[in-house]
């Protein structure tokens, strides 16, 4: 083995300090970044999406290791990144509040049956988008959508409509008199 190919591996080109700075600034950019972005970019992913946070993951790869290309280097910024990651997600979970506020509040996007297309506007989702997210959780139709809600990952939850009591006790008395109205035609005959 030649010693220059373990020096490439494992010699440092910048000091440790800035190996661990540059991964929490870029990951302290991207978290605010994403989070101005809105909702839909963190889990309704079209293709657009992927390609933007593709590029951007190469975009900041160079931010984050500088000109060091070594192992050790690529080490030492991927364990800055997960331990940022680490002490941010547990930090935030014992503080709801500011969870909120980096996390942002989920968004009602159909209540009672009704879409609201402000709300939709607002966090760039299209009509037909909606439609194929309720399609993928199993209902038919956005008139069959009692609620709908952008969680604050970016994931929509659907609840169906529920027939009311009385719809469903109507629906039964119709049943009721149908099957007697066959009896009354079965006798008649």
């Amino acid at each position: 083995m030649d010693a220059t190919l373990w020096a490439h591996l494992f010699d440092l080109q910048l000091p440790v300090l800035e190996k661990v700075l540059r991964p929490i600034l870029v990951y302290g950019f991207l978290v605010v970044g994403l989070r101005l972005a809105g909702k839909r970019e963190l889990a309704q992913l079209n293709p657009f999406d992927l390609i933007v946070l593709l590029m951007l993951s190469n975009t900041v790869q160079n931010a984050i290791i500088g000109d060091d290309v070594t192992l050790v280097g690529g080490f030492i910024g991927a364990t800055t990144l997960l331990a940022v990651y680490w002490l941010v997600v547990r930090y935030l979970y014992g503080h709801p509040g500011l969870d909120r506020i980096v996390e942002g509040a989920a968004d009602v996007l159909v209540e009672d049956g009704h879409v609201h297309q402000d709300r939709l506007r607002r966090e760039l989702i299209t009509l037909s988008e909606l439609k194929s997210a309720a399609h993928k959780q199993g209902i038919a139709s956005l008139d069959l959508v009692e609620r709908a809600v952008i969680e604050p990952g970016g994931t929509i939850s659907f609840v169906a409509r529920q027939p009311t009591p009385e719809s469903t006790h109507y629906a039964e008395i119709l049943r009721r008199l149908d099957a007697l109205a066959g009896e009354v035609a079965a006798l008649r005959r």
